[in-house]
């Protein structure tokens, strides 16, 4: 491979390039925050493989990238994880020919494992009402958690957009709110009653509470007087599924798995749900039809006469 544009070694320019990528998938791809970190989190392992082997990008081939593979398959990596590393891979190389840093794509040939289909978490409406019967709405922090559960499931939601959520985006009169999505994509999402109520009685607590600077128009708040974080409420709804003693590994995107799940059995169209859930993609919306499905052959066992013992 020849170098285009750095006619230098590739190596005392690979910060720069790795900084210019960084910047084009925020700027030119619109990719979010922590997308861009996942990729640059997958792009590390491979910098590693580099210098350990004092290689160079622009000199590297096929041979070399099936070798780093190998490697995460030796290190135990899952399949899922290293599927997603070779994608990071080939979103790399891709701009760095897109850029003619070099002139053809080792990566082009690389296949991600095969992998299963993984079916998400899914909590029963009894499971979700348990959750929150367990809060202690007397208290300010209870029923802001208890808003931001009700939220989560009932607009399925991400916990990045929940985090992110403004009173100025906030349509009670017609039962919507204003979400910003992966790469700052808005949509408008319905919210329930039910929601809206549990956000206003946080409210009456909310006024009391100090808000820092620059908050001021953040719908959650931390202790601190700032946006509550992501961490925070996996933290307190790990908690609360303790509580309660229900098994399942839940988090906050369960709530939007959950959502998801429960419009499908209940006859939502599928197109509806991804717009809803700001999926690009109908195959990503599709995997709660396989749930659906599940549910459908575990109704006709518990139910169907021919299936009585």
């Amino acid at each position: 491979m020849i170098m285009k544009k750095i006619n230098h070694d590739f190596s005392s320019t690979k910060d720069s390039v790795i900084d210019k990528y960084r910047r084009y998938l925020l700027l030119e791809k619109g990719l979010s925050k922590n997308t861009i970190e996942a990729y640059m989190t997958d792009l590390a392992k491979l910098n590693a493989y580099v210098d350990v082997q004092k290689l160079i990008y622009n000199k590297l081939n096929y041979t070399h990238l099936e070798e780093f593979i190998a490697g995460l398959y030796d290190q135990n990596i899952k399949a899922r994880s290293i599927a997603r590393i070779i994608s990071s891979i080939k979103s790399f190389f891709r701009f760095l020919e897109l850029d003619e840093y070099i002139d053809n794509d080792p990566s082009e040939l690389l296949e991600a494992p095969k992998i299963g289909l993984k079916l998400p978490v899914v909590l029963s409406i009894d499971e979700i009402d348990r959750i929150l019967g367990v809060i202690d709405l007397s208290t300010m922090e209870g029923t802001r958690n208890a808003a931001i559960i009700e939220t989560l499931y009932s607009c399925g939601i991400r916990v990045s957009e929940l985090t992110g959520l403004k009173f100025s985006n906030l349509y009670f009169d017609e039962n919507f709110i204003r979400v910003e999505g992966k790469g700052s994509k808005q949509r408008l999402v319905p919210i329930s009653d039910i929601a809206i109520g549990k956000i206003n009685n946080y409210i009456i607590y909310r006024k009391k509470q100090k808000i820092k600077r620059g908050n001021e128009d953040i719908v959650f708040i931390s202790s601190r007087g700032t946006a509550i974080s992501r961490i925070t409420v996996f933290h307190f709804i790990k908690e609360y599924v303790e509580k309660t003693g229900i098994k399942k590994d839940v988090s906050p995107h369960t709530f939007r798995h959950s959502f998801a799940t429960h419009l499908l059995e209940r006859g939502a169209n599928i197109r509806a749900i991804q717009e809803m859930m700001g999926h690009e993609k109908i195959t990503t919306t599709e995997i709660y039809t396989h749930i659906d499905r599940n549910f459908l052959r575990q109704e006709i066992i518990e139910h169907h006469p021919r299936n009585k013992k």
